[in-house]
């Protein structure tokens, strides 16, 4: 009898210590990726994004996505009467010969490529396809505010905040170099800010901090001083620095 109490206080030890070691790797997961979960924003059953506080991370290196007025040819090496150049048009679709419609704006070229192949299929046996962009959306940099020549630019190579602002013909008299914006879209519905002190890196001649543009980026050179600004804002809200249907 005494065996058996024994053996059943002992299991119940055993119970009880697997039980705190599993909470308390829940509780160190939980603390590994809180500051990750506050950063992303949770999407719900809508397909909205609930936590509206936070843009959502972004994938790096992320490939070029279709837009409207891309131009691409289709390959079609055993079957040449298929082959096309097609143009995205302004609903985003492309009309394909010998299948009508297909949606492609906003898909990536290995996305739009198996896309075609499983199209394709059900009218050609194991169909191959190549595709190949013809003519697309370059990548650009938009400068605006007290520059010289303000307006967007073909972004051609490795491009800092510096060369930028030259190449939009440098500050004018009435430029706050001290406080450059430079905005940066890290989703559709947000853009991150940073402000530069450019008069400091010049007058200091210490490039370390001058940044390196990426596509899409937009500086805004201000007449007067901006004390406060958000790090991150709505996208939409670009507008009231930058009206890129002007240039």
């Amino acid at each position: 009898m005494l065996n058996k109490v024994a053996t059943l206080l002992g299991c119940t030890a055993i119970v009880l210590v697997s039980s705190c070691v599993i909470a308390d790797c829940q509780d160190q997961g939980n603390q590994a990726v809180g500051p990750m979960s506050s950063a992303t924003a949770q999407v719900s059953h809508e397909g909205v994004p609930e936590n509206r506080g936070h843009p959502a991370l972004q994938r790096r290196n992320p490939r070029y996505q279709l837009c409207k007025g891309d131009v691409f040819d289709l390959d079609f090496p055993f079957t040449p009467e298929f082959n096309q150049t097609v143009t995205v048009q302004p609903d985003g679709y492309v009309s394909l010969r010998g299948l009508g419609d297909l949606h492609v704006e906003g898909e990536t070229i290995p996305e739009l490529t198996e896309a075609l192949r499983q199209s394709y299929a059900k009218i050609l046996h194991e169909p191959v396809i190549t595709v190949a962009l013809k003519d697309f959306d370059k990548p650009y940099f938009i400068v605006s505010g007290e520059v010289g020549h303000p307006g967007k630019f073909d972004l051609r190579g490795d491009t800092t905040v510096t060369e930028a602002v030259a190449i939009a013909g440098g500050f004018n008299e009435n430029s706050k170099h001290s406080q450059v914006l430079l905005f940066r879209r890290v989703s559709n519905d947000w853009a991150e800010v940073k402000k530069l002190n450019v008069k400091q890196m010049l007058q200091a001649a210490n490039l370390s901090e001058d940044v390196h543009l990426r596509p899409g980026d937009m500086l805004f050179v201000p007449k007067n001083a901006v004390s406060k600004i958000k790090r991150f804002i709505p996208a939409p809200g670009l507008g009231m620095y930058f009206n890129p249907g002007r240039y």
